[in-house]
């Protein structure tokens, strides 16, 4: 099967992407590391317990990653994975409403993002997860417009490079919350 300029070109792109989003976060977690050194040498800073709610996340983001994974291999297979592409969306979705969630839970215990009453310490902690929380909202679009796809037939021969990248993009996504939130629960 021939791919197109366009398709030989896509998984490079979306790998120049992908590190520009890791290098982003590499930069916002090593501002964050700066931070709570120089805080913490003034005996400054003070630790937040992340909300169960992003635990929670957690599990749906894992969930839906697997989900994922066993619908590319129905694909593989030609086999419409429609059921799990709908399964995985509302997994998304539900991420990035636990997140909400979480942030609810945070100002519930007065600690905010800024003004009175903000610490640095939330402020970062606000700043990370808002961050990924908006690749996540671009990822969920992606999710959407896979679903569509798939139950229209259109991933065939090399249209299914669409939704592999797609589904790389959802699984980086993933992998990514998974480093920051143990990041944030050893550098608390």
């Amino acid at each position: 099967m021939e791919l197109t300029p366009q398709q030989k070109a896509a998984r490079p792109l979306l790998y120049l992407g992908l590190a520009s989003i890791a290098m982003s976060f590499a930069g916002l977690t090593s501002g964050y590391v700066v931070a709570r050194s120089a805080l913490m040498a003034k005996s400054e800073w003070q630790t937040i317990a992340l909300p169960a709610w992003f635990y929670a996340s957690t599990f749906m983001v894992a969930l839906s990653s697997a989900v994922l994974y066993r619908a590319q291999r129905q694909l593989k297979a030609g086999t419409s994975p429609r059921r799990e592409m709908l399964v995985v969306l509302v997994l998304g979705l539900l991420f990035a409403l636990f997140q909400v969630l979480g942030w609810s839970e945070l100002t519930s215990q007065n600690i905010y993002f800024t003004g009175q009453g903000s610490r640095p310490e939330a402020s970062w902690l606000y700043v990370i997860t808002w961050f990924h929380w908006m690749h996540v909202l671009v990822g969920n679009l992606i999710l959407g417009r896979m679903l569509w796809r798939t139950s229209k037939g259109y991933y065939t021969g090399p249209k299914v490079l669409r939704f592999t990248l797609g589904a790389q993009f959802w699984h980086f996504l993933g992998f990514l919350w998974f480093y920051l939130l143990g990041f944030l629960l050893i550098l608390r």
